[in-house]
């Protein structure tokens, strides 16, 4: 049987890649962590580290042993938020991933209504189209643009988006009119660069208008620099509809053309269920997506009118 101090000690060590340093933060003196390393790797019967004039680099079987402190790390770290989570306050670290731009464009510019029911909430917002492995606690909450596929996690459709065509009256309005698709060809398309992370459905749109002889072409990594490039009267862009409401000088231009429908997920692991960080965000980001709905409904009815 492995000894728990050992594995702590080794793991702080094979995180702060010296000795020295993991003394620090574990209040032991170097002889001290070094002996821990050493009887370990006896126990063990192998080495964990090669050590260098820059200090220690894990070896192969080193590596295998930190994998596996570090899911322990992650669980225990997740028990200890469980604990924590009282019966009626919400506070603490909540870690929440989605995409760059529904994060900078729809999320970010609402959380102050959540700050002020919860001033005490630290979150960790971490915007990358890389999934992150919510039962590996690499997040606790995640908000994705297509159904998660793990089983052990709690999944909730908020919305469904779409990508359509956007411009400025200022770009506009010296321009060849865009009465039907064909007309894109006077125009600059601004655009996800196909290469990039992006759902299908916008590749998909993105390769039809590709088809046309576009004169001029900007393609932005992610939506949040082909925003800005449209608001900067740009050209005509390929944009998410959840904008409309916060941009209101966004025009949409050839309604007929847009992506097929792209569903917003939100998702936690199923060992979250009783916290009270998790379901306080998730009741925040479902009434901002009704209210959200009902405004863009209520737009709609008023320029129909």
């Amino acid at each position: 049987m492995m000894d728990w101090d050992k594995l702590r000690i080794f793991h702080a060590v094979a995180d702060a890649g010296s000795l020295t340093h993991a003394g620090d933060s574990l209040h032991l003196s170097q002889s001290a962590v070094s002996r821990q390393i050493r009887a370990l790797e006896e126990q063990l019967n192998t080495t964990l580290f090669h050590r260098h004039a820059r200090g220690l680099i894990l070896t192969e079987q080193g590596e295998l042993l930190f994998d596996a402190t570090r899911s322990m790390n992650k669980r225990l770290e997740a028990a200890a938020a469980r604990i924590r989570d009282s019966e009626e306050e919400v506070f603490g670290e909540l870690k929440v991933t989605t995409t760059t731009a529904f994060g900078t464009l729809w999320l970010a510019p609402r959380l102050p209504k959540l700050y002020e029911q919860y001033p005490d909430l630290k979150i960790d917002l971490m915007l990358e189209e890389r999934v992150l492995d919510l039962p590996m606690r690499e997040a606790d909450v995640a908000i994705r643009m297509k159904e998660p596929s793990q089983a052990d996690l709690i999944r909730k459709k908020l919305m469904s988006v779409r990508m359509r065509l956007y411009a400025t009256e200022a770009y506009l309005a010296d321009r060849l009119p865009l009465r039907d698709i064909s007309d894109i060809t006077g125009h600059r398309l601004i655009c996800q660069s196909p290469t990039s992370f992006q759902v299908a459905a916008g590749a998909t749109l993105v390769q039809h208008l590709m088809t046309y002889d576009i004169p001029s072409l900007l393609t932005v990594n992610n939506y949040f620099g082909a925003l800005q490039a449209v608001l900067s009267n740009l050209g005509v862009g390929v944009l998410p509809d959840y904008i409309t409401e916060d941009f209101p000088a966004l025009i949409r231009v050839l309604p007929d053309i847009e992506s097929g429908e792209v569903p917003v997920f939100l998702a936690y692991p199923e060992e979250l269920r009783q916290s009270k960080r998790v379901a306080a965000f998730r009741d925040f980001v479902q009434d901002e997506v009704i209210a959200h709905r009902r405004r863009i409904r209520d737009q709609l009815s008023f320029s129909g009118s």
